[in-house]
């Protein structure tokens, strides 16, 4: 992709600890969707726990960004989120730290290096257990075709042509 194509493209990036259970959902639906992720103006990658590697990432001017991630449980495990993210008030209080994943830790790091973050939709799944182990539970497992077929929607709908053609 050349750095023009760049401003106009999305970065779906998956993140979370596969060493920790349920927190590895974002990497899962990476594996997943990135074959199905064929436009050259959208780019999957699994960052996994490398925050500081995104927001540097970031700093390319991408149109929109897709974080898939964990969320934590309201009480219904596998539960898909899709939301906009509050990009405006995330990372305020947050400093540089080269291996936080929270994307507020993201965006502050970006902010300290002189970026801003693009538009923001979140993909996230809500967790059954967050503790030590590979492997994702089975609501959450069940729930990755899902988050698969909603990050492909909202890929889709940035990228549709708007006028005529």
């Amino acid at each position: 992709m050349s750095e023009g194509d760049v401003t106009s493209g999305i970065l779906i990036a998956g993140i979370g600890n596969i060493f920790l259970g349920d927190d590895g959902f974002g990497p899962e639906v990476i594996r997943h969707a990135a074959p199905g992720i064929t436009d050259p103006r959208a780019r999957a990658v699994d960052y996994g726990i490398r925050g500081m590697h995104l927001a540097y990432d970031l700093l390319d001017g991408w149109g929109l960004l897709v974080l898939v991630d964990a969320v934590p449980s309201r009480g219904a495990p596998g539960t898909v989120h899709v939301f906009e993210a509050d990009i405006e008030n995330t990372g305020r209080a947050v400093g540089v730290d080269a291996h936080a994943m929270d994307p507020a830790a993201v965006f502050a790091s970006l902010a300290a290096l002189g970026g801003r973050p693009p538009h923001t939709v979140v993909v996230g799944c809500e967790v059954a257990s967050v503790t030590e182990g590979i492997g994702l539970s089975v609501p959450v497992a069940a729930a990755v075709p899902i988050a698969v077929q909603a990050v492909e929607t909202v890929v889709a709908g940035r990228l549709a042509p708007t006028g005529p053609g």
